[in-house]
């Protein structure tokens, strides 16, 4: 526990230390935010209609913040030069992506926080109407997600180096293609159907837009959702201790630090 706290500890004083934090935490999502809200006032979109791009919006803002911090536990490292200091200490990679994701939750919670008083406040919208349960159940699902995007992008560091720390902005923003973030992914060509079909975001956005009045078009969405989550998330884990021990192989570690 001791462990997984001074990661804690390390993001958050990364994070204090960073004044471009608040822009991941205030200004982007916010930007993000008020043009399309405001994009679905401009076209009159009926109430349910404008719950569906909301929804999107608010869910894909907190899955990018979260995401980044458990993605910054290996890329500070990185830019610091500083990676193989951080592995010659006596720590597990499950005590670095849980404490990063603590600090992720934090942060992409505050997003999340903002942003239902914000739909609320300026469009009228009531994020809450599902319940206390459904609401928590679509959060933790968020969340979940969104530590799959970083210890993901995590991976591809210990493979490929520098020239991976571009996933940690671009995975989400391929997941906004994919997931339905703004359009049910029933518009997407049938091949591409099939991608969106094998990521969890898409069934917890499915499952919260059902109490919107909006059918899922999968079956079992929430049951679905977790068991891909989770299973991705234990394959993920041993899938970086792998590429861990391969980057100490192959002096990548050194590479990447001084």
């Amino acid at each position: 526990m001791a462990k997984t706290r001074a990661f804690v500890f390390k993001n958050w004083i990364m994070t204090k230390r960073n004044v471009f934090t608040l822009f991941e935490i205030l200004f982007w999502p916010l930007v993000a935010f008020l043009s399309v809200g405001l994009l679905t006032e401009f076209a009159a979109l009926q109430p349910e209609m404008k719950a569906f791009i909301l929804i999107g919006v608010i869910a894909m803002s907190a899955v990018q913040v979260c995401q980044l911090d458990v993605a910054y536990a290996l890329l500070y490292d990185v830019w610091s030069k500083a990676i193989k200091h951080g592995f010659a200490a006596p720590v597990g990679i499950r005590h670095l992506l849980f404490g990063s994701l603590i600090v992720g939750i934090l942060r992409g919670g505050s997003v999340f926080v903002i942003l239902v008083i914000a739909s609320y406040a300026l469009f009228g919208f009531n994020f809450t109407l599902p319940g206390a349960l459904p609401i928590a159940l679509f959060v933790l699902g968020l969340f979940l997600s969104a530590a799959m995007v970083g210890v993901f992008v995590c991976i591809l560091v210990l493979v490929f180096g520098n020239r991976a720390e571009v996933a940690a902005w671009s995975l989400t923003s391929l997941m906004l293609l994919l997931c339905g973030v703004y359009y049910p992914v029933s518009v997407l060509p049938v091949w591409v159907r099939g991608l969106a079909e094998i990521i969890p975001l898409t069934y917890f956005l499915e499952y919260f837009r059902l109490f919107y009045g909006f059918p899922p078009i999968f079956s079992h969405v929430l049951l679905k959702g977790y068991v891909m989550v989770i299973a991705y998330l234990v394959i993920e884990i041993f899938a970086m201790k792998a590429a861990l021990h391969r980057a100490k192989r192959t002096g990548l570690l050194l590479k990447l630090s001084e």
